[in-house]
């Protein structure tokens, strides 16, 4: 079976909108535990205004505290130049930039228009080249928008057209709140990829409305090999009112294995660390194979 890539979200996409400060030390001990699985890629953190996001206040601090592991990408969000110089002296290995297709939405997240926040997107790839650092361009409400509805697909292709141009070496396709069935998916991701047959693909998916591993299998079906995930199904979206979270990383990694395609994450070492997480932000998560265990997980036979 195919490799499939990994990524996961937790520590930014997740501990931003959790109610409380997640302190320093607890995020750079579990990004170091999460490097040791075999995750592609981790998303360790925003470097955005403090005022704005306050739970990423500490963005130098955990990035320079981690311990690296090779063969991880070690990702951060950045909205503009500043936040890339930020990044930068920080020994990112990648940044990621988020627009979103939708109009609307891009206002109400970011309070610019869509085409103001790719035109801003010119200084941070001036400050990034040569520098060897990574880009990747995330198309945020791809699959919906929970203010305008279904999004043209000639939109997202404007949308990624223009990261391309801009000389970013990847492109996320984003399910922002959940919006996304496996049909639209499968025939999007292969419009996109068809379209832009050089792009490296990523979908990162919620589970909002309960499709989000459904969504993963239509975009293996489209020829996608890597995907976002959240440890413990942490995250959601502002927009979207009672959303759970990103899908779950380790129900991620479960189903893949189990259907024999190749991961390269130690599931057992990712389990241990999604079942300490609800201590960690005081409640419970969504994340099912944590509780349940693995399907390869057999029980005594019940007394008669």
């Amino acid at each position: 079976m195919a490799r499939v890539y990994v990524h996961d979200v937790a520590v930014r996409d997740g501990f931003q909108i959790e109610p409380a400060f997640v302190p320093t030390g607890v995020k750079i001990a579990l990004i170091d535990e999460l490097s040791a699985t075999g995750l592609a890629k981790i998303e360790a953190t925003a470097f955005v205004s403090p005022k704005v996001v306050p739970n990423l206040r500490d963005a130098e601090a955990v990035m320079r505290g981690i311990r690296r592991m090779p063969g991880v990408i070690y990702s951060a969000l950045v909205p503009n130049a500043k936040g890339a110089e930020r990044a930068l002296a920080c020994k990112v290995d990648e940044i990621n930039l988020v627009v979103s297709a939708s109009e609307t939405h891009n206002r109400a997240n970011v309070n610019r228009t869509t085409e103001q926040s790719l035109s801003g997107f010119r200084d941070v790839m001036r400050i990034v080249r040569g520098t060897g650092v990574a880009v990747n361009g995330s198309v945020s409400t791809t699959f919906g928008c929970p203010f305008e509805g279904n999004i043209p697909e000639a939109r997202v292709f404007q949308c990624v057209e223009r990261y391309l141009e801009l000389g970013v070496d990847g492109i996320t396709l984003a399910d922002t709140t959940g919006m996304a069935h496996p049909k639209q998916v499968r025939e999007l991701a292969r419009a996109v990829s068809t379209r832009f047959p050089t792009a490296e693909i990523t979908l990162h998916f919620h589970n909002t409305r309960g499709m989000g591993l459904a969504n993963v299998l239509a975009g293996l079906e489209a020829g996608v090999v890597r995907f976002d995930g959240s440890l413990g199904g942490l995250g959601g979206c502002p927009f979207a009112p009672g959303a759970t979270g990103n899908i779950c990383t380790e129900d991620l990694v479960h189903m893949l294995e189990s259907m024999g395609y190749q991961t390269g994450v130690d599931l057992d070492k990712l389990l241990v660390a999604a079942r300490r997480l609800p201590k960690i932000v005081g409640h419970d998560l969504p994340g099912q194979v944590a509780k349940a265990g693995k399907i390869t997980d057999l029980h005594p036979i019940p007394h008669q």
